[in-house]
């Protein structure tokens, strides 16, 4: 328990300077970049006095490095500020897209390896049959096609030729399906190919054979002794994945026009919205150290070997 317990406090540790970091960063980037967001609130054609005016009450005549630790000051006590372009608090406008990208994630993760799995353990164990092959051809085409050109494929296909499925939006489990499918493709091809490998490489260990040996059925040893040592870099893919995932997967739900963090930091990026892309930045890169600190959790699990780093 107190192994465990310093574990926590160390990733804790590593969070913070994680956060700081991306604040920084992201902080930088955006007053690089070119836009006033001043100037877009205001209509066409506003004076370089009202632009100044505007600049005062938004905060951004302030020197940078007094507009950067005003805003952490915030985020100490919790306010993650307020959007420029949506004139609501962060904090609400995020939580409000959240579900939407946790529920897509969830099912194209689900979808991901539903599919790679059983394709990878039977291309690793038939090795150079035509299951293999097929194994094979659907990942390296996984991988090979964007996610642009699926997501048209599969509304082309599912909703524009067939009207099985809408092409966009959201409201019932019917129009998560298409996104989720989109979102998992290059996923499940990555996990199927180290399946793959990772079964040829354990089916070839001593272990294995003395398993066979011991009289033990093909399928209880393929599952229960070679899965699980092919399983830690497969856990490793799918925790940054699902990482990834959770930030927002802006071009998938752009093109089903999927209300999650992916569309809103779009959004946000477009309308120069300063401190509702820093809190975005913030939040998804905690989502993402939180989800690997469950993969190393996960290792000692499948691998009673590992311990916990302290």
């Amino acid at each position: 328990m107190i192994a465990i317990l310093k574990f926590l406090l160390k990733r804790l540790g590593f969070t913070v300077i994680v956060l700081i970091g991306v604040s920084i960063i992201t902080f930088s980037i955006l007053h690089l970049a070119p836009g006033n967001p001043a100037r877009l609130l205001l209509p066409q054609g506003a004076t370089e006095e009202q632009v100044a005016a505007k600049e005062v009450e938004m905060g951004l005549d302030l020197p940078l490095i007094t507009q950067y630790f005003n805003y952490m000051k915030g985020v100490a006590k919790g306010d993650l500020g307020t959007s420029y372009s949506f004139n609501k608090p962060n904090t609400t406008l995020i939580a409000e897209r959240i579900p939407a990208t946790i529920q897509l994630t969830l099912l194209a993760v689900v979808v991901s390896l539903v599919i790679s799995l059983p394709l990878g353990v039977l291309g690793g164990i038939k090795r150079g049959s035509m299951l293999d092959f097929f194994a094979m051809m659907i990942a390296l085409l996984g991988q090979s096609m964007s996610p642009v050109w699926v997501g048209i494929l599969l509304i082309l296909v599912f909703a524009v030729w067939l009207g099985w499925l809408p092409a966009m939006g959201i409201g019932t489990f019917r129009h998560i399906i298409l996104p989720a499918i989109c979102l998992g493709t290059p996923m499940a091809a990555l996990v199927t190919r180290m399946t793959r490998a990772g079964m040829i490489d354990v089916i070839q260990e001593d272990y294995i054979t003395a398993t066979y040996a011991k009289g033990i059925s093909r399928w209880k040893v393929i599952f229960k002794y070679a899965l699980k040592n092919v399983m830690i870099p497969v856990v490793t893919v799918v925790g940054i994945q699902i990482g990834t995932f959770l930030g927002g997967a802006i071009v998938t739900e752009q093109i089903f026009n999927w209300p999650g963090i992916g569309m809103l930091c779009l959004q946000a990026i477009n309308n120069r919205d300063f401190p509702l892309v820093q809190s975005l930045m913030l939040v998804t890169s905690a989502m993402f150290v939180f989800v690997n600190l469950i993969v190393d959790i996960l290792y000692t699990f499948i691998d009673p070997r590992i311990k916990l780093d302290t």
